[in-house]
């Protein structure tokens, strides 16, 4: 009597196909990657600095898409003549950055708030801005049940929104 024998050529085949479906999968992959890195990607990025991180790069500053963030410089906002735009300076500890805002300033926007700019730098030192988001707290605090407002308060609370 002879023993079967396991049919080979089916699990060969098998495995043959596998092979290939995966080594395809993986040429891809790989040509997806190549597309997408040599694509340009890097220009769809944007860069978060600092007044100071943005003196510092130099000619890597210019023409990048970069959001620029910091503090509006206290006297420094000057809203443009006929336009609905708003120029004004952002600082940090150690740096200034002269900001030209083209669109409408949202209604919180004042002097020593943070804000964070979208937009390029240029070549005469100015940030051209064609967004501008200021940074706020979101927690609301009522005040205590039968708390009442003394002048002082009131003048404080006036002064903080000063602006709005």
């Amino acid at each position: 009597m002879t023993a079967m024998k396991p049919n080979l050529s089916a699990t060969d085949a098998m495995r043959r196909r596998t092979r290939r479906f995966i080594f395809i999968a993986l040429t891809v992959a790989a040509l997806a990657f190549v597309v997408i890195a040599a694509g340009g990607i890097n220009d769809n990025l944007v860069y978060y600095w600092t007044p100071s991180d943005l003196r510092a790069s130099g000619d890597k500053a210019y023409g990048a898409t970069i959001r620029l963030g910091g503090m509006v410089k206290t006297g420094s906002i000057r809203h443009q003549s006929g336009t609905t735009g708003v120029e004004f300076d952002v600082n940090d500890a150690n740096a200034v950055v002269h900001v030209k805002s083209s669109g409408v300033p949202p209604q919180m926007f004042r002097d020593n708030i943070g804000v964070v700019v979208e937009g390029t730098m240029t070549r005469d030192g100015t940030f051209e801005s064609h967004r501008l988001m200021v940074s706020h707290n979101n927690q609301y605090k009522a005040p205590k049940a039968g708390h009442t407002m003394d002048k002082q308060e009131l003048e404080k609370l006036m002064r903080s929104t000063e602006g709005l």
